[in-house]
């Protein structure tokens, strides 16, 4: 188990420790379970970073990384959801793209196809994703109008993740 491996388990470690702390009576609660979610956001650049540098990227890490981070956020944006933050729509939108990447990079990693690693899109939708989640959280004008241009943008990034797919697997045969 390398260091970063290690760290992408520590995201998964504080999916509990979030909801936890989101629906908890203690004072500023969204400000620590926003914090958690910017600590999450941390260790997910620090392991991609120690995982190209030290070149310790591992198949393992390819698939466990974005699945990290897609349960981070779904988890998230269902506290939301409960919450009464975010519509049923948006979450929807969110929860079926999600829940359709991981299966499918399951099936992809099980199958022992080759998976693709996050591209820039990808990590800029990412990116964009957590600003739309301090929006919502910190009540911002607008977030929610923001989230869904997001979720567009996440559905272009997941059709050009499936093409890059199909191509690199293609290769293979």
């Amino acid at each position: 188990m390398n260091l970063p491996n290690l760290l992408t388990l520590v995201r998964f470690a504080l999916i509990p420790v979030y909801f936890v702390v989101f629906f908890s009576e203690l004072p500023g609660n969204m400000l620590w379970a926003l914090g958690i979610v910017l600590l999450a956001g941390i260790t997910d650049v620090v392991d991609g970073y120690l995982a190209r540098r030290n070149h310790q990227i591992t198949q393992l890490g390819i698939m466990l990384d974005p699945l990290a981070d897609k349960l981070m956020m779904l988890s998230v944006f269902l506290s939301l959801l409960i919450s009464g933050k975010i519509s049923i729509w948006a979450a929807a939108a969110i929860f079926f793209r999600d829940a359709a990447m991981i299966v499918c990079s399951a099936i992809f990693h099980f199958s022992g196809r080759k998976t693709v690693p996050a591209n820039i899109l990808g990590k800029l939708t990412t990116f964009l994703f957590y600003i739309a989640l301090f929006m919502i959280m910190l009540s911002y004008p607008m977030a929610e109008t923001f989230l869904w241009v997001v979720i567009v943008l996440s559905y272009i990034t997941t059709l050009i993740y499936m093409l890059q797919l199909k191509t690199i697997n293609e290769q293979t045969l």
